[in-house]
């Protein structure tokens, strides 16, 4: 029943929410988020660290065709379900001091989206998996489409376009694979994997790519991100956190999830060239990320360079390689959705997100310099921050399994430093300017949002343990059941 009620609870909120009119419609979004984090803590406190599927419902739904409401949480889906359930109030915080039109819309539409990302996270069905997929990109379609900036209904549609078509490809592999599950057609997870593993190395190739396109446009992974630059910065700021702190992961999940035990041949056989295209993307978005005008932009292309570096440690199918990935997504979710608030108080200040015409901020407003820097040393890794403990494990991950590829995607530590501590510099330090004197102090609601994300980078980079803990088990089971599949 919890797994139903992390799933429906955020739905009905944000239903009944466009009937609230009025300045309240905030704290009633607020509310309703962190009641469902507090659901996902109890889920956690009733939760056994070990391998099994735990919270589960299993409900006959089309029987004739064999689709069954099965959701369940274990350790995989349990990090990502507290990443969701934490980052949402966080983001509707953000918006405290941001007036949007029509609110109760903007507000109904952040929680039911909330909805279809649990709902990915705890399916355990095939077909199921895949509605809520694509219950997923409705609320964001329309967020970006009403709230976003200039020439958004043209981004907006391009988004649509590549995640749909990606999207296709993906049901397509489910369907090939629900026409072979053995003992009659299921689309439920065990029955799928029994199905895929029974395939061919060839046949296991076509599941593969199938799948790895679906999850490669949403993650993104070069050469499937030209989507992401345009989007990210066009889109209201709340929204740029549901896609780069949230839905992303989407991706990256569905990699560890659905496509290593559905097709462990497949992903052998072409591990080299899709973790040559992630460490590829790794480096290509750095180097974009340094020449970068736009703060906002900039961020969006850390971003691909983050993501890609998760999909190539997953893709390495080793123990350090998949729990660092699932350490980063936690991670890079806290780390970005900090990112993104400061380019938007930035810009609510200084009306430019321009990083040339800024400078001196922290002369008039340490206190933001200082939280900002603990948030930009996140990102670049530094040691004792969250963002250390997933790199070094994925470094680690795609070492084991090419040291070459593992030098080149390392490139990411020295270039992010690279571009983040340059434009701290440019953006924080130096000489006031007529844009920057007047910076005004942070609001209250501004400043618990930064200091609920450094807390979270300081804990987390100090004590990782509780999060291996929930993960470790899962992971390892995972990845025996690959090397029975693959005969090792």
């Amino acid at each position: 029943m919890i797994t139903l009620l992390l799933i429906f609870f955020p739905l009905v909120a944000g239903l009944l929410l466009l009937f609230v009119k009025g300045p309240q419609v905030k704290t009633l979004a607020l509310g309703a988020a962190i009641l469902e984090f507090a659901i996902a803590v109890f889920a956690l406190g009733h939760f056994h660290q070990d391998a099994t599927t735990q919270f589960e419902w299993n409900y006959a739904w089309v029987q004739s065709l064999g689709i069954t409401f099965h959701v369940g949480i274990d350790g995989i889906s349990m990090l990502l379900v507290l990443l969701t359930t934490f980052l949402v109030p966080v983001i509707i915080l953000t918006s405290f001091k941001t007036e949007h039109k029509n609110p109760s819309a903007f507000y109904s539409l952040i929680l039911i989206m909330q909805m279809a990302l649990v709902g990915v996270f705890v399916s355990l069905d095939g077909f199921l998996f895949y509605v809520f997929w694509e219950l997923a990109l409705i609320p964001i379609y329309f967020i970006c489409l009403l709230w976003g900036g200039e020439d958004r209904a043209r981004i907006t549609f391009k988004f649509f376009v590549y995640t749909l078509a990606g999207s296709l490809f993906m049901l397509g592999g489910l369907i090939y694979l629900y026409l072979h599950t053995p003992g009659g057609h299921s689309f439920d997870i065990a029955a799928l994997y029994s199905a895929g593993q029974s395939l061919d190395v060839v046949h296991q190739g076509y599941v593969f790519w199938a799948m790895f396109i679906a999850f490669a446009v949403k993650m993104p992974v070069f050469p499937f991100h030209t989507w992401q630059p345009d989007t990210y910065t066009t889109a209201p700021t709340q929204g740029t956190m549901m896609l780069s702190g949230i839905m992303l992961k989407m991706g990256t999940f569905g990699v560890i999830r659905w496509l290593l035990p559905l097709a462990p041949l497949g992903v052998e056989k072409y591990a080299n060239l899709a973790i040559g295209l992630a460490v590829f993307g790794v480096v290509y978005a750095s180097c974009i990320a340094i020449v970068q005008k736009d703060f906002k932009r900039l961020i969006a292309y850390s971003s691909i360079a983050h993501v890609g570096l998760i999909a190539a440690g997953i893709l390495s199918m080793n123990t350090q390689g998949v729990q660092g990935a699932m350490i980063q997504m936690l991670s890079h979710g806290v780390n970005v959705v900090g990112l993104f608030f400061i380019v938007d108080l930035i810009q609510k200040r200084t009306n430019t997100r321009e990083i040339a015409a800024l400078g001196g901020i922290r002369n008039v407003n340490p206190q933001f310099a200082f939280l900002f820097l603990i948030v930009l040393l996140g990102s670049v890794a530094l040691p004792l921050t969250n963002g250390f403990v997933g790199e070094f494990l994925l470094l680690n991950g795609v070492y084991q399994f090419n040291p070459w590829m593992a030098g080149f995607a390392g490139l990411s530590v020295i270039l992010g430093a690279v571009y983040m501590l340059r434009s701290y510099q440019s953006i924080m330090l130096g000489e006031t300017n007529g844009i920057t004197s007047s910076f005004a102090p942070l609001e209250k609601s501004e400043k618990a949002v930064l200091l609920i994300i450094c807390a979270a980078i300081i804990v987390f980079g100090v004590f990782p343990k509780p999060l291996t803990d929930i993960v470790s088990p899962a992971v390892d089971q995972l990845l025996a059941g690959l090397r029975v599949a693959l005969g090792h």
